[in-house]
């Protein structure tokens, strides 16, 4: 008498469930993960402006590339807000001119022709013009 059962061979599967819920978590991991930022440059061209010169008068504000201002021809000690706005007014109330021109130089600092604007609405200077180059 056999009294042992034969045994069958289990034939081995491969479950590809797991296996594929496995994948997709680390698709989802690396796709969380991964930083798709793409570091470059902005070029940027300044317009050109072609428009005649301005009828009326007005007062004349250059800005030079390290941030020396000259108001109509005369060089002006104090760079801060409360000095250009102080001799905007007094510059304007002389004149009676009500517009401001801001010739800045192409290497001026954004921060000097802020301080030029804010000055000019603090002197109640409420038209304000930037002076530009035609190409040749």
């Amino acid at each position: 008498m056999n009294f042992r059962r034969h045994r069958t061979q289990d034939e081995p599967e491969i479950n590809l469930i797991p296996l594929i819920d496995v994948l997709l978590v680390i698709l989802i991991f690396l796709a969380a993960t991964t930083s798709f930022t793409r570091f470059s440059q902005i070029k940027v061209q300044l317009p050109q402006a072609r428009a005649n010169a301005p009828q009326s008068k007005a007062l004349e504000l250059a800005i030079s590339q390290t941030g020396v201002y000259a108001l109509n021809g005369q060089y002006l000690s104090g760079n801060s807000v409360e000095a250009l706005a102080q001799a905007l007014r007094a510059a304007a109330g002389a004149t009676h001119l009500d517009a401001l021109t801001i010739n800045a130089d192409a290497q001026s600092t954004h921060e000097a022709v802020v301080r030029a604007m804010l000055a000019a609405r603090q002197a109640g200077l409420d038209r304000v013009n930037f002076a530009t180059q035609s190409p040749p």
